[in-house]
């Protein structure tokens, strides 16, 4: 009996969770073995090889100089901000931890479409917003034991992809998205060759280590695909909140990958998150929203240097 579309939208969106979350794993784990810039670095160089030859295969790159349009530059701005603080606390911290933190970026991105758009925001939603931003203070647990400065990058992460997602609404449509992707995924290759040196330079690599990078850059690009695979199958509002089943990735990954048993304050601070999340979605779409916080916000809840 095949599945109904809506159905396959939601198996669809819980594949492409699981591709980014598995690429988040890889970086992690690489990143015990390397600094991050060389992370950035390698696994930009297989991005933009895979990004820019499916570009090219589907004529997005006629016109280069369209890389240079502004609402592209602050995307790609937003994106360097967040990857980086994304790395690094990604590397320190449980991937839980930072995958329930990411979890408010919806919420982040419906703040700033009101604060920055204009755009009308009831106060249930105002009240969503802030009791999920209250959902991350419990994990981040700012003056309590327990407290890293780490779970301020991940939030650091959050306010600098909500400004890549406002941004990405801005660009004007005749410009391709694979052209931005490409733009993108060059631009993070680049800036890991710069932070190279100040973060202690070139690690020899194995043939493995290599490999991994590669196979992260090819888990990103899957994700995306199934990203726009699960939006064309069935009803947004049905399908979007199958995107926090990358938290559900992230602390089984974190049990078998890394030893990482979720705290009481993660498992809590998730929950209110992800519950305030799924309301704001919920009054969007009874408000008759035509495109909801969930849909614009960027499609894996994280940067990935794509």
């Amino acid at each position: 009996m095949p599945l109904s579309p809506n159905l396959r939208g939601a198996l669809f969106m819980m594949v492409a969770m699981a591709g980014f979350t598995l690429n988040d794993a890889i970086t992690k784990f690489s990143s015990e073995s390397m600094n991050i810039a060389q992370v950035m670095l390698v696994r930009g160089v297989f991005a933009s090889l895979f990004v820019g030859l499916l570009a090219w295969h589907r004529g997005a790159l006629a016109k280069p100089a369209a890389m240079l349009q502004p609402m592209v530059a602050v995307r790609v701005a937003g994106e360097a901000g967040g990857t980086v603080s994304f790395l690094i606390a990604l590397s320190h911290l449980p991937i839980a931890n930072v995958s329930a933190v990411l979890q408010a970026l919806p919420l982040a991105v419906t703040m700033g479409a009101a604060l920055v758009f204009g755009e009308g925001v009831g106060w249930r939603r105002w009240l969503a917003i802030a009791i999920g931003f209250a959902g991350v203070l419990v994990i981040v647990r700012p003056g309590f034991e327990g407290f890293s400065i780490y779970s301020l990058l991940a939030l650091t992460s959050v306010v600098c992809c909500a400004v890549r997602d406002l941004a990405t609404k801005r660009i004007p449509p005749a410009i391709p998205s694979m052209l931005v992707s490409t733009a993108t995924a060059l631009a993070m290759t680049i800036l890991g060759a710069l932070l190279l040196s100040p973060m202690g330079g070139w690690t020899p690599m194995t043939g493995r280590a290599t490999a991994l990078l590669a196979l992260a850059a090819v888990l990103v690009i899957i994700g995306y695909q199934f990203i726009i695979m699960a939006m064309r199958s069935g009803a947004i509002s049905f399908i979007a909140p199958f995107r926090y089943t990358a938290l559900l990735w992230s602390i089984l990954l974190g049990i078998v990958v890394f030893s990482d048993i979720p705290d009481l304050a993660m498992t809590v601070g998730a929950t209110i998150i992800i519950g305030s999340g799924l309301y704001a979605l919920y009054r969007e779409r009874i408000v008759g929203r035509r495109q909801p916080a969930a849909e614009s916000a960027g499609p894996q809840m994280a940067p990935d240097g794509i």
